[in-house]
C-alpha cells in the first residue's frame, strides 16, 4: 500500500480551491458543525489541524481557539486557507513529516488519514503522542470510498492500532464517524 503522492493530492486541486465544495455543501457544513459540538472543550489555546484543506473547517474551529495553525501538502489549499482565516498560521508540508513546534492543547485530523499509508500513520500517531500527550485528538473519517490505497475505517483502525490515545466515537452518520481521545487537563 501506497500513500497519496504530493502530485495526486494537488491534482485534486487542479481545478480551484474547493474541489469538495465545502464552502457551498449542506452536508459539509453540517459535518463541521458536528465536530465542533464533538470538541471536548469550549476554549482552547492552540489547535492544530492536519490537512487543513482550504480552510473552511479552520473557519468553524478557530472562534474557540485562541491560536490556529494548519497544515496541508497543497499551495492551493493553503492560500485559500490564508483567505479564509487571516489570522491563522499554515505550514506547506507532505505527511508525515515533523509538525509545528507548538503548546496544541487540540490536534484535529478531518478525513486526511486515508491519505497515509500504513507507517505513515504509525509515525503519525507516534509523534502526536510523543509530543502533545495531554492534547484532545480528534478525528473525522469518511465513510464512503476514498479511491486511495486505504479505505477511511481502515486509516483510522491503523493510526488507532499505533496511538496510546482511546479514541471514542461520540458521533456518526452514514457517510461520517468523529472519534475524540480527550487528553488530560
Amino acid at each position: 500500500m501506497t500513500a497519496v503522492s504530493c502530485e495526486q493530492l494537488e491534482g485534486i486541486y487542479a481545478e480551484g480551491d474547493d474541489p469538495w465544495s465545502f464552502r457551498t455543501s449542506a452536508y459539509e457544513q453540517s459535518k463541521f458543525r458536528a465536530t465542533c459540538a464533538a470538541l471536548p472543550r469550549r476554549r482552547y489555546r492552540s489547535v492544530l489541524e492536519l490537512g487543513c484543506g482550504n480552510g473552511e473547517l479552520a473557519r468553524h474551529i478557530a472562534p474557540r481557539c485562541a491560536a490556529y495553525t494548519g497544515v496541508d501538502a497543497v499551495q492551493t489549499a493553503l492560500d485559500a486557507a490564508r483567505r479564509a482565516l487571516p489570522e491563522g498560521r499554515f505550514h506547506r508540508l507532505f505527511l508525515p513529516a515533523r509538525l509545528p513546534e507548538g503548546e496544541h492543547d487540540l490536534l484535529l485530523l478531518s478525513e486526511v488519514l486515508y491519505f497515509l499509508d500504513p507507517p505513515g500513520l504509525a509515525a503519525l500517531a507516534q509523534q502526536i503522542d510523543r509530543r502533545w500527550p495531554e492534547a484532545d485528538l480528534v478525528c473525522v473519517t469518511w465513510l464512503g470510498p476514498s479511491g486511495n490505497a486505504l479505505e477511511g475505517e481502515e486509516a483510522l483502525d491503523i493510526f488507532r492500532s499505533w496511538s496510546r490515545r482511546a479514541l471514542h466515537r461520540v458521533a456518526a452518520s452514514d457517510r461520517y464517524r468523529i472519534d475524540v481521545a480527550e487528553g488530560g487537563r
